[in-house]
């Protein structure tokens, strides 16, 4: 019995001593001896109760030219150490990629590159072998510029940059992207002292955009923008430059912080700007194309380099809120007039409509004021009409002008829009461009009856004269009155009131109120009448002065008035 305890102790001893000796092999890596090859497998001894098995194909390029033999001493990763079959479960791809973590995680945490080779293609990127450690290239990580052929990178040891690593998830992030840029980097600053704002280099153009061309100067990139290329106007740099031209170019600006170079072509030319003021006098004419048309105006060439704005206004006489692509079109040869020229903001002013007669000059010589027109009615509105005239122009016929015997709104209803009517011209002024034309002048001499005039003067009436009239009508802008003792009727505008602003409201008038008021005015050719208000209040508040007061009497501009109005009451 003694002796079958001690037998029972000494096996107990035993097994948990092969226990202890075997725990730490478990997840380490360990040397073995290559013991035999079969086909494509490796039969390996780490010194366990039983040897494993590893694919040679697992010893990378030394399994595949036999360089593993029998009695080759590697290093492999203890899986297991027995599965289900007896066996010591190994592997050398583990093995080498704990070793390579270690290395690795050392070279990421010192920033340095690592080597590697791009094996095999996958979804949004790139496998690299990293010497046992399998990482992930993205796509956008190859090249600088995307590449279509990545078959020249395959295979082919080469520089990397870990960008991330994640042992529990086994993963690791790499760019060969960041390796270029950083070469680059050097190679930009190396290239970038040697140059000098000012000087002039040659360039290949490598891209066209928009905005400007990308013109290689031998390692490093400079901008052509658009609009350096040329002193005229570009629209778009394909019109001049073309891909892989060379070209000459001035380097513009050199921010050596970034590394951006602005290169310019116009700049080797001759500025045409360059004492523009005597090339296009003020009021001269010269003939351009017009080059872009724009909300505002159109742009026209002089010469090349040279553009001037015609603005919309200065576009024509007569057509007034027209878009300029109605008047003129793109390429077209036009005639104009300079306006202005500021040669410090390179801007010139031009006039098309200047190159033709002013239609309301034309129509003051052909149609003096008394003449008699014709026309059509384009508008009625509420304060008259507007008749086409000669010429493409408009005149008015205001309401206070329509007629001897009715008021201008009543008067008003008997025309309308299409109407052909006969008018008296009575006023033209050029520079307002306004026109003012008279229904009720035609008929003269029943104005001249009405009035009783038969001793020169109508019933009085004179410039300078005061008369009384009664309020016919009230809106707006004025109000319509009748002169006492004659049928004759005057408008008086809003302004003309009161010499008070806050008394020039029409509506404190009312019709059927007397009113007096200055004539202002008075043609007798076209009876035409002008009153104001205002005119007579300040005459009056002279002639107060005049009478009433003196430097020196003390008296207040209340007082004075009132003895002037009371005066004139009892006159």
């Amino acid at each position: 019995m003694a002796q079958q305890t001690v037998t029972k102790e000494d096996f107990e001893s035993l097994l948990m001593d092969s226990f202890i000796d075997n725990e730490p092999l478990e997840g380490a890596v360990v040397k073995g001896t290559v013991v035999a090859i079969e086909k494509d497998l490796a039969i390996i001894d780490v010194g366990l109760k039983t040897e494993g098995r590893i694919a040679l194909k697992e010893f990378g390029q030394a399994g595949r030219d036999g360089t593993i033999q029998v009695g080759s001493i590697v290093e492999v990763y203890v899986d297991r150490v027995e599965n289900a079959a007896g066996e010591a479960v190994l592997s050398r791809e583990k093995a080498r990629r704990e070793e390579s973590w270690v290395k690795l995680e050392e070279m990421y945490n010192n920033n340095e590159r690592v080597e590697g080779t791009i094996f095999n293609q996958v979804k949004g990127g790139f496998t690299v072998d990293l010497e046992g450690a399998i990482a992930f290239l993205p796509r956008s990580q190859v090249d600088i510029r995307p590449i279509r052929d990545i078959a020249p990178l395959m295979n082919v040891p080469q520089p990397f940059q870990i960008l991330k690593m994640d042992k529990r998830r086994g993963n690791i992030v790499v760019s060969r992207r960041a390796i270029l840029e950083e070469s680059r980097a050097e190679q930009r600053s190396e290239i970038v002292q040697q140059l000098e704002e000012g000087q002039v280099v040659d360039g290949v153009v490598k891209n066209i955009t928009d905005y400007g061309a990308f013109v290689d100067l031998g390692g490093i990139d400079g901008l052509l923008h658009v609009t350096d290329i040329a002193w005229r106007r570009v629209n778009h740099p394909s019109e001049v430059l073309t891909i892989g031209e060379t070209i000459k170019v001035q380097i513009v600006r050199i921010n050596h912080e970034s590394h951006r170079i602005s290169l310019g072509m116009k700049q080797l030319q001759a500025d045409p700007w360059d004492g523009i003021e005597a090339k296009y006098p003020i009021e001269a004419k010269f003939t351009g194309r017009v080059t872009n048309i724009t909300d505002y105006g159109a742009f026209v060439e002089l010469e090349p380099g040279i553009e001037g704005l015609i603005h919309v206004s200065e576009m024509s006489w007569t057509k007034k809120n027209v878009h300029p692509g109605k008047i003129v079109s793109t390429s077209q040869e036009v005639e104009v007039v300079v306006l202005e020229v500021d040669p410090d903001k390179r801007r010139i002013s031009l006039g098309l409509k200047q190159t033709l007669q002013n239609p309301w000059e034309s129509f003051a010589e052909k149609f003096p004021v008394g003449s008699v027109i014709e026309g059509e009615v384009k508008n009625k509105t509420e304060f008259g009409l507007f008749i086409g005239l000669d010429g493409d122009v408009d005149g008015m016929v205001h309401l206070s002008d329509l007629d001897w015997q009715k008021s201008g709104e009543v008067a008003l209803e008997d025309y309308n829009r299409g109407d052909m009517v006969s008018a008296k011209v009575l006023d033209v002024d050029v520079e307002k461009e306004r026109i003012s034309l008279g229904i009720k002048q035609l008929s003269a001499g029943e104005a001249s009856a009405a009035s009783g005039d038969t001793a020169g003067e109508a019933g009085g009436i004179r410039k300078g004269a005061v008369v009384t009239g009664t309020v016919i009508e009230v809106n707006d802008g004025g109000i319509e009155v009748r002169i006492a003792d004659s049928e004759l009727t005057a408008f008086i505008r809003r302004a003309d009131l009161s010499r008070d602003r806050n008394d020039q409201r029409p509506e404190r008038f009312s019709k059927g109120e007397k009113v007096d008021a200055r004539v202002t005015q008075y043609d007798r050719k076209t009876s035409r009448i002008q009153l104001s208000i205002k005119a007579l209040e300040i005459a009056e508040e002279k002639e107060a002065v005049a009478n009433y007061g003196s430097s020196d009497s003390g008296a207040s501009l209340g007082d004075i008035l009132g003895a002037a109005l009371k005066g004139r009451d009892e006159k």
